[in-house]
């Protein structure tokens, strides 16, 4: 319906129109359970009453509103003719007063894509969970509102549910359960501080409840207290650890605190895991809801629980960063997002036992934004975001990661001090108001006495990653007689930033030796050259690394000495976070084909095994297999694949029992397993016929090892449902959903193509699953005749599915396992057949067109490396 993508003028007229006062919202949810008829969606009664004041009396504006059935419509006591109002998205409000009531009564449909009200039938034991997930513009499909970040209001809520429910939403009830009738109860829900409608939330089904508190003792000898809980389903409870999320929360509640300088300001804090989950994580203030993969079902890594403890903080920084003071339109989402991102990483790093939480920032979350930043349609931290489509495409690695990286830039720029204290003003200036990106400069300019409006042009409202080369001279006698970095910036973006770096040498002090920072400068990097004058007459390094400490966002390169000793010796640098950088410094040579795939494959071969920080492991074998699916030249698949999955096979068996180390090698070797003996060894390993020492072959590790052997042809539709009577849960229905499309069977593909493109039966999560099947590496000759297929699909499935299922598809989708040239081709001839195709559809295709076309110039590098 054309009234549900708002732009962002319609916005700004509303808000110039409109103040409103506060809303109360009912919701009638006893239909969640029991059958159901089939004859459309399942609905639950919604009935809203809001209160408005309109700068222009007389004027006309519209409320928004999905749901398949209006009842009633009254403004200001006169009852309005719902179907001249209501369009199916909006509805038309005219001859407005001073002061307006505004009272709708509808039935709106629960949601099976997680967005809206999510309805969840627990399949091991029947019961219902339903959670609401609105961020941007979904409130709407729960009850009549204003759907804008700054139109902020009060909101209370009231819910009828089954008695014995727990029943949750922003804030604390103000009583208990009271009996409404036969099985049902009553919660009604104190008022909110002023919020924005995509941060409303309610939660509500049989959840397993743990409750601790947070106390605290302000600076004006006041206690604070603040009840913590922590939910997730029944049939997860025996694997909830609710202790250590709580550890966490009060570890990041006392960070915040004592830096921020304002009392958390939300009451309560609970934190639901729920099922089939779109994101990661949502900033509700009070209700943080959180994907239920964080419940751990089998044995994971540290790096798991770090990064959990990752998504906990940065939702926690939102309750300040997002909710006390919100961003006025889209264009500034960074205003919450790199904000929570970077005190995510950092509290992670200061207050938990994660110390090396910017070790996995660096090497994980900068490659999401370094990737981002290098597609056609990236964009400058503070974006055009002229609707709500182009806003929920904006949820992305430059918002969140490069906008981070901009802040820890910042902090060195500015200085820490300085920065904080711009954040306690900037608080206690628009606490419950919201703001623009000229709020915060000013406040920095204010706190740290620098030019903040020269620094924003350069790194905020510009577009792109800059590249930053060392060159070195040395004398006869091996010392630096001039060490300078260049800085180069893309041919679209040819923009040239100052950048705060510091540069390390490096060196052995012997030839089997550590390779040792021995000297370190810290310079500012300002156009096309910057000598580095500290570092003259320094010994000659082995080593030179750029940004070393990670302190600005660019791509690391490296002069030929130095690339030449990392192939050598990158295992024998000391630092972890160091190591880090040169790994993702190298990725990045890999994409942009300036290092030969093959030559990236070879390193974490021979590195990897001897890499201490878990999460970097994980993130190389990532890498490595994006490198042998898309990036090795097509005629060398094979061997690449046989080296790959022997070297894996090689580092789990000499990996320690027991360790995180042999866990992810486990799974790599998995992913990669493709012949005789490589399946024989996973079916031998489920069966306990074969045995790794310390390796517990759990539950999702079964599921793990299940998957290759789907894919190959060795695990039949009859052994996936035996495996799935041994785990007849939520996870496992997903788990045989991927493995069932895995199959390489022309039938399979189709019902499995047919069931995502063809058909809405499909829940998100089930949705995820059959597409994360179907696109195997090892089936391009199966998968072929879906390529021109694909492009035949694209706008219908656009037009007729939830944005955030069509995201899904046509990312999902894409054909990027066929030739890379001629994929390119289908591509570029869509694009030019479609020129009215939605934006946010042509960026889609877009960005996956650049991914293949990089692919095809890192398989023609390897291709000449071969030679």
């Amino acid at each position: 319906m054309p009234g549900e993508n708002l732009t962002r003028d319609e916005a700004r007229e509303r808000a110039r129109l409109l103040t409103v006062d506060g809303y109360d919202v009912a919701l009638d949810l006893r239909s969640a359970v029991g059958p159901h008829s089939g004859a459309g969606p399942r609905t639950f009664r919604s009935t809203t009453t809001v209160r408005f004041r309109c700068a222009e009396p007389g004027a006309a504006t519209f409320a928004d509103l999905i749901a398949p059935e209006v009842s009633s419509v009254t403004l200001n006591g006169r009852e309005l003719h719902v179907a001249k109002v209501f369009d199916g998205s909006r509805l038309a409000l005219d001859s407005l007063a001073a002061e307006n009531t505004l009272i709708v009564d509808a039935w709106c449909a629960y949601s099976r894509t997680g967005e809206g009200l999510h309805h969840f039938v627990d399949p091991e034991d029947g019961e219902t969970y339903l959670y609401t997930q609105y961020e941007p513009a979904d409130a709407r499909r729960v009850f009549a509102n204003f759907e804008q970040p700054d139109l902020k209001a009060p909101f209370t809520f009231t819910v009828t549910a089954p008695a014995g429910w727990t029943v949750l939403s922003n804030s604390a009830p103000e009583d208990g359960p009271r009996p409404v009738g036969e099985g049902a109860a009553l919660w009604r829900f104190a008022p909110t501080k002023p919020i924005s409608t995509y941060i409303t939330a309610v939660v509500a089904g049989p959840y397993h409840h743990v409750t601790d508190v947070y106390r605290r003792v302000l600076a004006d000898g006041t206690e604070l207290v603040v009840p913590l809980g922590a939910l997730c389903r029944k049939g997860l409870a025996r694997y909830f650890d609710a202790e250590e999320v709580f550890t966490v929360t009060k570890q990041g509640l006392d960070f915040f605190h004592d830096h921020f300088d304002y009392p958390y300001p939300f009451g309560k804090y609970d934190q639901a895991f729920v099922p089939e989950y779109n994101l990661g994580a949502m900033e509700n203030p009070g209700c943080v809801t959180f994907r239920e993969e964080f419940v751990f079902r089998g044995k994971v890594t540290d790096a798991a629980y770090e990064g959990r403890a990752n998504v906990v903080l940065h939702e926690m920084a939102h309750m300040w960063f997002g909710d006390l003071v919100t961003m006025e339109w889209w264009d500034d989402l960074w205003l919450k997002e790199s904000f929570a991102d970077f005190m995510g990483a950092l509290s992670l790093a200061e207050a938990t036992r994660f110390t090396d939480g910017w070790v996995t920032f660096a090497n994980r979350r900068k490659s999401w934004a370094y990737r981002a930043d290098q597609l056609p349609s990236t964009h400058p931290v503070t974006a055009d975001i002229r609707d709500l489509e182009d806003a929920k495409l904006n949820f992305d690695g430059i918002t969140y990661a490069k906008g981070a990286s901009v802040l820890k830039q910042l902090v060195a720029y500015a200085g820490r001090d300085a920065f904080m204290e711009g954040a306690r003003r900037y608080f206690k200036r628009h606490a419950w108001g919201n703001t623009r990106l000229a709020d915060l400069l000013s406040v920095l300019e204010e706190t740290s006495g620098r030019d903040m409006a020269t620094w924003s042009r350069a790194w905020l409202q510009t577009a792109g990653v800059n590249s930053l080369t060392p060159h070195a001279v040395c004398d006869a006698a091996g010392r630096i007689t001039e060490l300078a970095i260049t800085q180069e910036a893309p041919e679209e973006h040819p923009v040239l930033r100052p950048h705060r770096v510091a540069v390390g040498l490096y060196r052995r002090q012997d030839a089997g030796g550590a390779l040792e920072r021995y000297a370190r400068a810290e310079v500012d990097v300002t156009g096309a050259r910057t000598v580095v004058a500290e570092l003259a007459g320094a010994g000659r390094p082995e080593l030179i690394v750029v940004n070393d400490e990670d302190l600005t966002y660019c791509k690391v390169r490296f002069d030929e000495t130095s690339l030449a000793t990392l192939r050598d010796h990158l295992g024998s640098v000391t630092e972890p976070l160091t190591r880090a950088l040169c790994w993702s410094a190298l990725w990045n040579l890999t994409r942009d084909a300036l290092m030969p795939a093959h030559d990236f494959l070879g390193l974490v071969l021979r590195f990897a095994g001897e890499e201490s920080d878990i999460g970097v492991v994980q993130m190389l074998h990532a890498w490595a297999r994006t490198a042998l699916v898309h990036y090795v030249a097509p005629a060398a698949r094979g061997e690449s694949a046989r080296e790959l999955t022997q070297g894996a096979l090689r580092h789990l068996r000499q990996a320690a029992p027991g360790s995180d180390h042999q866990l992810a090698w486990a799974r790599f070797f998995a992913s990669l397993a493709h012949d005789e003996h490589d399946l024989q060894m996973l079916d031998r390993l489920l069966a306990g016929t074969g045995r790794i020492d310390g390796l517990e072959i759990d539950q999702e590790l079964r599921w793990t090892f299940l998957e290759p052997l789907a894919a190959h042809g060795a695990a039949d539709e009859a052994r996936l449902a035996a495996e799935l009577a041994r785990d007849d849960t939520a996870s496992g229905r997903r788990h045989q959903v991927r493995c069932l499309a895995a199959r390489p069977s022309a039938r399979v593909k189709e019902r499995a193509w047919s069931d995502v493109v063809d058909s809405d039966r499909l829940s998100n999560a089930l949705v995820e699953a059959t597409i994360s099947g179907f696109d195997q590496p090892g089936q391009r000759e199966l998968l072929a005749p879906y390529a021109p297929r694909y492009f035949e699909a694209l706008e219908r499935v656009w037009a007729e599915r939830s944005i955030e299922i069509g995201m899904a598809v046509v990312r999902g989708l894409y054909p990027a396992l066929q030739d890379a040239g001629a994929v390119v081709e289908l591509t570029d001839a869509w694009l030019t057949d479609h020129p009215d195709a939605a934006p946010a559809l042509r960026r889609l295709v877009l960005e996956a067109r650049d991914d293949t076309a990089r692919a095809l110039r890192a398989q023609e590098c390897d291709a000449r490396a071969r030679v």
